[in-house]
């Protein structure tokens, strides 16, 4: 039997999201290099979340 996912009134859409704290986004960033396997995943899984370090601009 196969199961399909339906929106119901506790989905989320886009707009409803707010973005990441700075705050958050480091301490998500941590938990995520500490449970990578190497900096090649860790990069991947930062991106793949949207929370990979960005370049600073000066």
């Amino acid at each position: 039997m196969s199961t399909t996912k339906t929106t119901t009134e506790n989905d989320l859409v886009d707009e409803e999201l707010e973005p990441l704290t700075d705050e958050t986004a480091r301490k998500a960033q941590r938990v995520v290099a500490a449970y990578a396997e190497d900096a090649d995943e860790c990069r991947m899984l930062l991106a793949m979340l949207g929370i990979g370090p960005s370049a600073k601009i000066d």
